[in-house]
């Protein structure tokens, strides 16, 4: 018997993307249709890169520059230095030279900065997809001035393969489920409609938050789904069912039929007789309609499910599919006398009388002893049980009575059954 713990949860992609232009322009193409799914690096949208190639040009030229004049610096550096061995200038002018030299060294790297922030550019003017998912609805249309504070974007892109389900577990069932985890288990997921019944997808508990709400007395927990055919969409409602264990050789019965009392909880349990009895019984888990029985009942036992509110113990049951005592006519003739019931007396079926049952009885309109009305006092529903097993009276109409504990005549006349 699988033990769930079912609980509502919302469908969250992996990775949800807003794809915006890190920089201002014109966005010029669309390469994406709403609704598509994309890989990492597809190309989905071009802004005009023109502005961002003359920056490029300039800042190659200034670099250049800048290099021709760092080399003339160190050619004077290194004749400076060589007359300063021939002590034939001041040091002072050697010293202002290797300044100079270094200060055109660091121009250089700011150049090459400007070089790399215009390519970068440049490459942000061509907008790919940074995650493998779907695409969504165009926020923006060809032709419109984009920047990168724009808040809708210009699409929106969800990871939906692998796809994840939030949702909360009670509090008591944590110690349980983080002790399976701890151990290495896989506790399987399943993922329902909004009625529970179908089976949407099936996954995996990925992980546990790290902390119980104490407002709800619960934690948050994310299961993981491979969703490959795209079973579940993000922001959908589905009912998050954890099979936390499996018991092995439960003895289980419908929820239904355990009732409690003053003593506790309990069953009605039918005998072969058709009576019935209170049966303490001590329960496990309860899943959908059946719950475990821990102690209390045996396995092949007949439990009363409906109904329960008019049983009392001893009270006689049909079970389903059990034929019901027909109903007989007004009788005929009555029979040469019968038997005495098993706790019955003398007492004769009143003249003119009908079988009780149909003969079963053997209750005749002039009925000997032991008639319709004798046996009353029978102890038990052994009658039930003999009359579903094959009545002792032949014929459809009564004619033969039964021999049941209540009384029987030996040769009660039969009405037709009603």
């Amino acid at each position: 018997m699988p033990v769930y713990v079912v609980a509502l949860g919302t469908v969250t992609p992996e990775a949800t993307v807003t794809v915006r232009t890190q920089i201002a322009g014109q966005l010029q193409a669309i390469g994406f249709k709403e609704g598509q799914s994309v890989r990492k690096g597809q190309f989905l949208a071009q802004i005009d890169p023109r502005p961002y190639q003359a920056q490029l040009l300039q800042a190659e030229g200034a670099l250049a520059r800048d290099e021709a004049q760092l080399a003339n610096a160190r050619l004077d550096l290194q004749r400076y230095q060589t007359l300063l061995a021939q002590d034939s200038i001041a040091r002072q002018q050697v010293d202002t030279q290797a300044a100079a030299v270094r200060q055109l060294e660091g121009s250089i790297k700011t150049d090459q900065a400007n070089v790399q922030t215009a390519k970068l550019n440049l490459t942000y003017a061509r907008i790919v997809s940074p995650v493998n998912g779907r695409v969504g609805l165009r926020q923006v249309d060809v032709g419109n001035y984009v920047t990168s504070g724009d808040q809708g974007g210009i699409v929106v892109v969800t990871q939906e393969q692998p796809i994840d389900v939030l949702f909360t577990v009670p509090e008591d069932q944590l110690s349980t489920i983080a002790a399976r985890l701890r151990s290495g288990a896989v506790l399987p997921v399943a993922a329902l409609d909004r009625t529970g019944r179908q089976v949407l997808a099936e996954g995996r508990l990925a992980s546990l938050d790290n902390q119980v709400d104490p407002t709800t007395g619960t934690v948050r927990a994310k299961a993981r789904f491979d969703n490959t055919g795209g079973q579940l969409f993000p922001n959908e409602f589905v009912n998050a069912r954890v099979t936390v264990d499996t018991l092995a050789h439960a003895l289980v019965v419908p929820a239904s039929a355990v009732l409690r009392g003053q003593q506790g909880l309990f069953v009605y349990v039918v005998k072969p007789d058709r009576s019935v009895t209170v049966r303490p019984v001590r329960t496990g888990p309860t899943v959908g309609e059946q719950t475990a029985v821990t102690s209390g009942l045996s396995d092949g036992e007949t439990v009363v499910t409906d109904g329960t509110d008019r049983l009392r113990e001893g009270a006689c049951v049909l079970l389903p599919g059990d034929r019901m005592p027909a109903m007989g006519g007004r009788g005929g003739r009555g029979g040469q006398g019968g038997r005495p019931g098993a706790a019955g007396g003398n007492a004769a079926a009143k003249p003119g009388g009908g079988g009780l049952f149909g003969g079963l009885f053997g209750g005749g309109a002039r009925s000997g002893q032991g008639g319709a009305q004798g046996g009353r006092g029978g102890s038990s529903c052994g009658w039930i049980a003999r009359l579903n097993a094959g009545p002792h009276g032949a014929g459809p109409h009564g004619a033969g009575g039964g021999r049941g504990r209540h009384g029987g005549g030996g040769h009660g006349g039969g009405g037709a059954p009603q």
